[in-house]
């Protein structure tokens, strides 16, 4: 099971929302500062997203997404804003290792998986109320997540990150049947983000024997967990 720390880009600092709620953004500090700690722990993964990059649609913190992988060894999977494949072939140039598809990804299936031919990518399904939001989940389409997972089954996908917005955040729990349907459904790894909030959870997680990993954000930033001690317990 991966854990995968993660770091959320605002005007260039670490933030958190609240359920995805741009004007909830709380700061942190220097993104790469917290790279280098998570990779001080023992993480070997980290997820990066560009928050101003999915609201627009173009990708907003380059410098500082560069400087985040300047800073550290960690391999780094990266969404927000990534809509075509000029901006897939940037982002790899600079050495991020896998790239997230969202927005895209729901509006066109067959591009994402045609970039997933020829490029490591990450499909980003992240849902409200079982539909799935676009455009850094300021719209909701009224495609179903389950369906949209469905579609990329026997594909070359890497990974699905699933989040229910409902949970992202808050601190209530990962919602883990909502993940095992994202996964069941598409027969690709799948990690779940939003609302992870303690260590019971990746027990949880374990259980479940088809959830691949877990991005913890919020609990490690407002001290809920000590995730130093996590990965102790729960080597990557």
């Amino acid at each position: 099971m991966l854990i995968i720390p993660a770091i959320d880009l605002k005007n260039g600092k670490a933030v958190r929302l609240y359920q995805g709620e741009m004007n909830s953004a709380k700061i942190y500090g220097e993104p790469f500062e917290f790279a280098k700690e998570f990779e001080s722990y023992g993480a070997k993964w980290l997820h990066v997203v560009d928050l101003d990059g999915a609201f627009d649609g173009v990708p907003k913190n380059i410098q500082q997404i560069k400087k985040i992988r300047e800073s550290c060894n960690l391999k780094i999977q990266l969404g927000g804003g990534i809509r075509d494949e000029k901006t897939i072939k940037q982002y790899i140039s600079i050495g991020i290792d896998r790239i997230i598809l969202g927005s895209i990804a729901s509006k066109d299936p067959s591009f994402a998986k045609e970039m997933a031919d020829k490029y490591p990518i990450a499909i980003g399904i992240d849902a409200k109320n079982g539909n799935v939001s676009i455009d850094g989940w300021a719209n909701t389409d009224n495609k179903s997540a389950i369906d949209l997972a469905s579609e990329f089954k026997n594909s070359n996908i890497k990974a699905i990150i699933c989040t229910d917005i409902n949970k992202d955040g808050t601190g209530k729990g990962i919602n883990l049947d909502f993940t095992k349907k994202i996964a069941e459904a598409s027969q690709i790894p799948t990690i779940a983000s939003g609302g992870f909030s303690s260590e019971y959870e990746l027990e949880m997680i374990l259980q479940s024997n088809c959830i691949n990993g877990v991005i913890v954000g919020k609990a490690f930033y407002e001290g809920w967990i000590n995730l130093k001690d996590i990965f102790v317990k729960y080597p990557t």
